[in-house]
């Protein structure tokens, strides 16, 4: 297989793998993940499940879609680094919508598979959760419009 070739497999792994975590299909999801993947979301939050992660998103958001805007891919020995750059949308638990919130993510892909997926966004910058915690702002509080 060509760089060119492994490198648009990374990305229609990692496309998938995303498209039906906002499913919340978990189980057609994991089937993209290692047996021993590392998922780490702001504030340090890590996570060795995708299961783990999802429930850990419950109750913060209704709905939460990724735009995506442009794909790296990173050869790095025997395994690929693909970073994702866009947006996210959706509403908040409360049915607040935002729009626009930036992000990056960075996948490590290893025989076909994301053993490592690192999550940076701007959710607690434009007020739609709280800083540090994951909590997301109830109107009136600071930062939470």
């Amino acid at each position: 297989m060509t760089e060119s070739n492994r490198a648009e497999a990374a990305i229609d792994a990692v496309s998938r793998f995303l498209r039906l975590v906002e499913k919340r299909d978990v189980d057609a999801a994991s089937k993209y993940l290692a047996h021993d993947v590392e998922i780490v979301f702001p504030g340090g939050r890590r996570f060795t499940d995708l299961q783990t992660q999802v429930e850990s998103s419950r109750g913060r958001f209704q709905t939460l879609t990724k735009t995506f805007e442009e794909f790296d891919v990173v050869t790095s020995g025997a395994h690929l680094v693909v970073y994702l750059m866009g947006h996210l949308s959706g509403e908040d638990a409360s049915g607040r919508p935002f729009g626009k919130v930036r992000y990056v993510d960075r996948f490590v892909i290893k025989d076909g598979l994301i053993s490592m997926h690192w999550v940076w966004n701007d959710l607690a910058e434009s007020g739609v959760v709280e800083p540090g915690s994951g909590r997301r702002l109830s109107p009136g509080e600071p930062n939470g419009s």
